[in-house]
């Protein structure tokens, strides 16, 4: 056997400390309420911004369907004046053609129908 005794491991006087055995965890943030009022708040503010949108593309579309009702009859007229010239440009070059034809008239429809039909169609839509 040994010389020496045995001797039992004790704590040190006073004990030992405390063990930590709780999660110890900073404040991470808000609320679920507060990020809930967040996101609501957010969601208003773009519905609302969505419906002043829609309010303007709605007054820009009546804008511009009205500006298309005022200027289809000065485009109609244009149109008009334009086929007229032209008429009357063809007219002058077929009178020039056809001057040596004897019994030629410059203008007369070959399909003897005097009614006149433009050459144009226009659709407004």
């Amino acid at each position: 056997m040994s010389s020496t005794q045995f001797r039992q491991d004790m704590p040190p006087p006073g004990g030992f400390n405390a063990i930590k055995y709780k999660r110890n965890l900073p404040f991470r943030g808000p609320s679920g309420l507060v990020i809930l009022g967040g996101v609501t708040a957010v969601c208003t503010y773009g519905f609302y911004r969505v419906g002043r949108g829609n309010i303007e593309k709605r007054e820009l579309e009546r804008e511009k369907v009205w500006s298309r009702i005022n200027l289809v009859p000065l485009l109609l007229a244009e149109g008009d004046r334009d086929a007229y010239r032209r008429q009357q440009a063809a007219l002058e070059r077929e009178k020039a053609i056809m001057k040596d034809v004897p019994g030629w008239e410059a203008g007369k429809s070959v399909y003897n129908n005097p009614r006149y039909r433009s050459g144009e169609w226009i659709v407004v839509l």
